[in-house]
């Protein structure tokens, strides 16, 4: 979890390989028009994340049934994230967090994504950073993907790893 441009489909995708579980990029869960309306800078709302979420849970629940997953999507409210625990799946979250400066940074250097750098600081508006009372864990978000890969796995399977 995190907001656009912290390396969660990086990560994500690395973690899922290294784990030999399927992975999921949760954005290729949204919308036609919800892709639209972000490529055209308007944030999304809960009306326009509703069947995403769904989607989402749902692809949560197959998962955990058949052994697991990663999904990366932002997760940014502990209501999305309520949901998905609600599922009954061991569900557990990696806050990717990172400096809203590093993010820009991030976001402006990247092509061909649909989220343009307009609405990053609506996912800080947004965002409610993970709980103590959440299952997961907050690793710092910042550095090159091999950086980040080395703290995520230290944080998801132990410091041996």
């Amino acid at each position: 979890m995190g907001v656009s441009a912290s390396g969660k489909s990086t990560v994500g995708a690395r973690l899922a390989h290294r784990l030999g579980v399927p992975f999921l990029e949760g954005d290729d869960l949204h919308s036609a028009a919800n892709r639209a309306k972000m490529a055209s800078g308007r944030p999304l709302d809960d009306d326009d994340r509703r069947a995403w979420l769904a989607a989402l849970t749902e692809w949560i629940r197959a998962a955990a049934a058949n052994g697991g997953g990663v999904a990366a999507c932002s997760s940014l409210k502990r209501a999305y994230r309520d949901q998905f625990r609600a599922t009954g799946a061991d569900v557990w979250f990696l806050y990717l967090a990172l400096d809203p400066v590093v993010a820009m940074e991030r976001i402006t250097r990247r092509t061909g994504h649909f989220m343009p750098p307009e609405l990053l600081g609506s996912q800080y508006a947004t965002l409610d950073p993970l709980q103590a009372d959440e299952p997961g864990v907050t690793v710092d978000a910042s550095g090159g993907p091999e950086q980040v890969m080395a703290r995520a796995l230290r944080a998801v399977c132990g410091p041996d790893r």
